[in-house]
């Protein structure tokens, strides 16, 4: 299968600012990909170089595998863009607003109708189709222009800092909107310089360095590329001397670290019972360097368990990813 998105030694200078470098990617169709860094890196540019919008100093871009015109025509039909900063009509209803640009796109009028009630429907705008744009929330708006970008149903959509000045319960909107765009055959590209909110979302990550890609792949490429190990996160009630011997015996579980707590010691005068260790102590957080898969997991939980441990969280641990990405990146 072809790469939806192909570049070959991309590169872009700004007169002797050279803001992208012999950049290589290829992005599977129906991927879900992470452009993360810190501003400056180069993630805007390359988005609008994929747009069509900037022209590169070298290098190529294939999008479905047509190499992309010097005159970003491939783009304009086979790309939705949506910026970090983009403009809205305030003055448009929402309706009109799409309408707009169905008809930019030369859409037919039978056509335009049904295409803006179904976008209104999948970005769940419907009930604010005749609202004026200035009335929207930043959220509603966000999803209002990831519509836009969506008239002309590209295969591919480029999205500039999506997330950037929502509320917790809008990115949470948002990421589910981008699943269902996947599971409708898009292939997207996303920007941030938070890991943790491209973590939870995408497929596959690209982490870009002073124009650079430092390292690209799915979670665990980039992992074994940066040298850093998975992780577990075990938070214990009780039962940690139970947990530490679960784990010796499991051969995918390396060494644990316990991090240190500093909990509030009870009163002298505290009824015993407040002061007995294991029954009364606060909970407690084991790092375990982990090499197992997924059915490996759940079987140390259930061993866990069955040991007597009151676990109160398991998961996989971000936090190494994340402080190696910012050591990467520090100015």
């Amino acid at each position: 299968m072809s790469a939806a998105i192909e570049t070959i030694d991309l590169t872009r200078r700004y007169g002797r600012h050279l803001a992208l470098d012999r950049l290589n990617l290829s992005i599977a169709p129906g991927t879900i990909y992470g452009l993360i860094g810190p501003n400056g890196a180069g993630k805007t540019t390359t988005l609008r170089l994929l747009a069509g919008l900037l022209e590169p100093t070298s290098g190529q871009i294939r999008l479905l595998g047509t190499p992309l015109d010097r005159a970003g025509r491939i783009a304009q039909r086979r790309v939705g863009y949506m910026p970090d900063f983009f403009g809205v009509y305030d003055n448009l209803r929402v309706w009109e607003y799409l309408d707009f640009f169905a008809r930019c796109y030369d859409l037919p009028a039978a056509r335009r109708r049904a295409t803006v009630d179904g976008l209104l429907e999948l970005v769940d705008l419907a009930d604010k189709r005749n609202a004026l744009v200035q009335d929207l929330s930043r959220g509603m708006q966000q999803r209002l222009c990831l519509a836009h970008a969506l008239v002309h149903d590209p295969p591919i959509l480029l999205l500039d800092e999506p997330a950037s000045g929502l509320d917790p319960r809008a990115r949470l909107e948002l990421r589910e909107l981008l699943r269902t765009l996947r599971e409708m055959g898009k292939t997207i590209i996303l920007s941030s310089h938070i890991l943790s909110e491209l973590a939870e979302i995408c497929t596959a990550l690209g982490i870009m360095h002073q124009g650079r890609l430092v390292a690209s792949g799915t979670i665990e490429a980039v992992r074994r590329q940066l040298g850093v190990g998975r992780r577990l996160r075990l938070t214990i009630l009780r039962g940690l001397a139970q947990a530490e011997a679960v784990l010796r015996a499991t051969p995918q579980a390396g060494q644990p670290t316990v991090l240190e707590e500093s909990p509030t010691a009870p009163p002298t005068d505290a009824p015993v019972t407040a002061r007995l260790p294991e029954l009364h102590a606060p909970p407690r957080t084991l790092l375990v360097p982990w090499s197992g898969d997924a059915d490996a997991t759940a079987a140390l939980i259930q061993r866990l368990v069955s040991a007597g441990v009151a676990l109160l969280a398991f998961g996989e641990d971000s936090n190494d990813l994340e402080d190696l990405f910012l050591q990467i990146t520090a100015a």
